[in-house]
């Protein structure tokens, strides 16, 4: 059995620490097992642990707007909270284990003890944590590929990578290879990378891994070097090794550049995990192992519709959540009279309880559509290889690959009867585009309709009122403005445009193979994205803080000529038509005619205008928290 002091030895962080101050550091720390999502330490904190990971993957994360956002994955070998080694300042960033993690805890007490008792210990720990803070800094680095810088990883040490082309001098800090080396350099296109892609990251090593499994099976590829894929694919599943993603989003080559960005990284790492060095192909390949029994053509549509599964589901929980919002506001609502207008104009009486229903209702429509296009992009063309035909890939490998893909992302997908047509068909990607587009004309149309009720506050309508955010004027004192609903409105317009550019680039696929899904996957993924983001700024910072304003809103309903409409069964067509016509004429409220003549008492009229007794609530059906299923026999596009 392994002792502590043993696994404490293996970590890389503490890579050339003598035998006898491993022993002294085992005598101090504790081994401390955290379960999935649990957190370590806290942005804003003060610093209380630093932690050696055994086992694991430990997400390192800031808070942006209330939600976190990822800076770096560590895993097993790295430190997380070795600044607790060089001050005493607050945490400003939080950890949170990815999977469960095993990590060796040094507290803040031992700390101060190891540095009375064992200095020589403490100054060693320290310049590792110095080193370790460095490389994380390297590869944040990374991230400015395509602003303003042209490789991922700089330094002076690299290795020597061949290809078609010649040989190329890649950094040796780079996972990446040769082929990603000269998509960094002829794609500076829109500095978006791919790390900005987690979920397309983390659906390309499931494929990979997929493969790998499906090779050994089939007898194609040696169990050993199928277990470092693997291995290589696991941890970037779990977030690590992100930052080596770096090609450009928007691509020539129909994803060729991703495929093979993800095949270097993999056998970069898979060779460390086996012992070799980077580069070291000839033991494993990006080609020959990695890419074995694929293509591009048959890997980047499928890892792209699991990606956009993942999203899509995001979407539909955020909306799911935003219907909720809007269905509260419905009930706290109900009891106030107003005017319905159409076309800009007075129509009926109508709630405002209903009107805000109505906007969640609409929403909840969405939610299921969306369910539906996700349904249909379960279908894939893994075992296509090139155009469809399976050349390169053994008999058996499709279905194999496809029940392995399943298990890994615990989707039910279904592999494509005809796979010379599912490689040069996008039509799952035009019909999840639309469907995204009619979310977003909805939801602009609800954030104009929010604008307008709340305009004023006193020369427009001003039936409610938007929570303040922000000051809405740099000259105009006091001026508030809509400000959530403008910015959901721009996200929805950017959402439409982005169907026309799917749209193009769908028509655009010539034979066998469309070239432009790196568009189609950059429009779609970011408007996933945005609108998901979008619906959550709306709900938390719009509409759970929306006020009515019963008391103009009533105004309006007395003053309106609309109100005879709702009048007619009480006091008849007739008379409720010269009640319009005089009102119209003299510019007076339709109540104060009705009482003047006698029609109608002000009780009888209040009760003619009951909230509760003028029109029933409608019914709707709870939008699907489910997923809609998908039948393999007779898939739908």
């Amino acid at each position: 059995m392994t002792s502590d002091r043993d696994t404490l030895r293996a970590l890389r962080f503490l890579d050339g620490l003598t035998d006898t101050a491993v022993h002294q550091l085992s005598k101090l720390v504790q081994p401390v097992d955290y379960e999935c999502d649990a957190l370590l330490f806290e942005e804003g904190q003060p610093r209380r642990l630093m932690a050696l990971i055994a086992s694991g993957a430990v997400a390192i994360e800031k808070g942006k707007n209330t939600r976190p956002v990822r800076l770096a994955t560590l895993g097993a070998g790295e430190a997380v909270g070795e600044g607790l080694l060089l001050d005493d300042s607050i945490h400003g960033t939080s950890a949170r284990a990815l999977t469960n993690t095993r990590a060796y805890v040094l507290t803040k007490e031992q700390v101060q003890d190891m540095l009375k008792e064992v200095p020589t210990l403490y100054a060693a720990l320290v310049g590792r944590a110095a080193r370790a803070i460095k490389q994380r800094l390297s590869a944040v680095d990374a991230t400015l590929v395509g602003r303003g810088r042209t490789l991922g990883f700089g330094g002076t040490h690299t290795r020597s990578e061949h290809d078609l082309l010649g040989d190329r001098d890649v950094p040796d800090d780079a996972l990446y290879g040769i082929q990603t080396l000269r998509a960094l350099e002829n794609f500076p296109i829109t500095g978006i990378a791919l790390r900005e892609f987690p979920d397309l990251i983390e659906a390309l090593a499931a494929v990979k891994e997929a493969a790998a499994v499906a090779n050994a099976e089939l007898g194609l590829l040696p169990q050993a070097t199928a277990d470092v894929i693997v291995r290589a694919a696991a941890e970037i599943r779990a977030g690590r090794h992100h930052e080596h993603f770096l090609v450009d989003m928007i691509q020539g080559g129909a994803g060729t550049s991703t495929n093979m960005n993800v095949n270097e990284v993999i056998a970069n790492r898979a060779l460390e995990l086996s012992g070799h060095s980077r580069g070291e192909y000839q033991f494993v390949h990006p080609n020959n192992h990695v890419n074995l029994s694929q293509s591009t053509n048959d890997v980047y549509p499928t890892a792209v519709k699991i990606a956009l599964h993942t999203a899509i589901e995001d979407l539909r929980e955020a909306m799911r959540q935003l219907v909720d919002a809007f269905l509260e506001k419905g009930k706290e609502f109900a009891p106030f009279l107003k005017m319905g207008r159409t076309q800009l104009q007075d129509a009926v009486p109508m709630t405002l309880g209903q009107e805000f229903a109505a906007f969640g209702h609409t929403i909840a429509e969405d939610v299921d559509r969306l369910g539906e296009a996700q349904a249909l992009i379960r279908e894939i063309n893994m075992g296509a290889t090139a155009i469809g035909t399976g050349l390169n890939a053994p008999q058996g490998y499709a279905e194999t690959v496809r029940e392995n893909l399943s298990r890994i992302t615990g989707l039910d997908l279904i592999t494509a009867p005809d796979l010379v047509e599912a490689t040069a068909d996008t039509g799952a990607f035009v019909q999840l585009s639309g469907v995204l587009k009619r979310c977003a004309v909805k939801l602009s149309k609800i954030c104009n309709d929010l604008r307008l009720l709340s305009s004023g506050p006193r020369a427009g309508f001003g039936e409610i009122n938007l929570p303040a955010m922000q000051p809405g004027s740099s000259i105009m004192p006091g001026k508030v403005n809509p400000v959530i609903p403008e910015v959901v409105n721009q996200v929805c317009f950017d959402v439409i445009g982005g169907d026309i550019t799917v749209t193009m680039a769908a028509e655009a696929g010539q034979l066998q193979l469309n070239v432009f899904e790196p568009v189609i996957a950059f429009r779609l993924l970011s408007g996933l994205s945005a609108m998901r983001n979008a619906c959550t700024v709306l709900r938390e910072r719009c509409i759970v803080g929306i006020t009515a304003n019963p008391d103009r809103m009533r105004q309006f309903v007395e003053q309106s000529i609309g109100i005879v409409t709702a009048l007619v069964p009480v006091i008849g067509y007739e008379a409720s038509t010269e009640i319009a016509r005089d009102a119209l004429a003299s510019g007076r409220g339709v109540f104060e005619l009705v009482m003047e003549r006698g029609l109608l008492t002000r009780e009888q009229l209040d009760r003619a205008l009951n909230p509760e007794t003028m029109t029933g609530p409608a019914s709707f059906p709870t939008p699907s928290r489910g997923t809609i299923a998908i039948g393999s026999a007779a898939p739908k596009r």
